[in-house]
């Protein structure tokens, strides 16, 4: 499904290179989960970026089912990125002037989804969620907690076939964060998403079936 192939991302300053990622290569197939662990600085974030077509390599190939993301216009990756993937952020990226139910419903739009189709999976995603009852409400009126849950709904709705989540439980207390965990686990197992996490949380780097230890923008180790 994705095919890294000497990945390096940079920043100059004053002249001066310096590597954020460094020569990644890395094979991952339809139906994994993948934990990304490191300490800070290690380039987590940016290679889920890199993955998630929101960020551009430096150098390097990069393949993502058969597509050559590298050589591919910026209208392209998006339109890659708006069918087959749905992105978990650290940092919530919700639209401030839409409501939970359209911040949802958002995903369902760009896939030229009906109406009435779309009412009935937002509905459902909802109902699942536990958040029927926030749905009128606007980001800025919800908890971290609550925003992160509806930033996961969205990501979910379209029913993506790659989820890359950045600490999906970060601002989760640790119920919702373990229901969140179970339901990746099930969305990988049944319906056989494949799903790359960055965490910084052993027990939830323990659901995937193998993690990828990051250290100074280079894979240190693959387990």
């Amino acid at each position: 499904m994705i095919e890294l192939q000497h990945i390096s991302k940079w920043i100059t300053i004053g002249g001066i290179r310096t590597f954020i990622l460094k020569d990644i290569n890395l094979t991952i197939k339809e139906g994994e989960f993948i934990s990304i662990m490191g300490p800070s600085g290690s380039g987590k974030s940016t290679l889920l970026n890199i993955l998630g077509m929101l960020d551009e390599q430096s150098e390097g190939e990069y393949f993502f089912m058969d597509n050559p993301v590298h050589t591919l216009k910026e209208k392209q990756r998006s339109q890659l990125y708006k069918q087959y993937i749905g992105f978990v952020f650290q940092a919530y990226h919700l639209i401030d002037e839409l409501t939970v139910y359209e911040n949802i419903e958002t995903p369902l739009i760009y896939q030229n989804i009906k109406s009435s189709e779309r009412q009935a999976i937002v509905s459902d995603t909802l109902d699942r969620f536990n958040i029927v009852g926030k749905k009128d409400l606007f980001p800025t009126q919800l908890s971290g907690g609550q925003q992160q849950l509806v930033g996961i709904a969205r990501a979910l709705v379209a029913k993506p076939k790659l989820l890359l989540a950045d600490e999906p439980t970060g601002n989760l207390n640790s119920k919702q964060g373990e229901e969140i965990m179970e339901l990746f686990s099930e969305l990988n197992k049944k319906d056989g998403v494949t799903i790359i996490q960055v965490t910084h949380s052993e027990k939830n780097a323990s659901y995937g079936s193998h993690i990828i230890n990051l250290l100074d923008g280079r894979i240190d180790n693959i387990n």
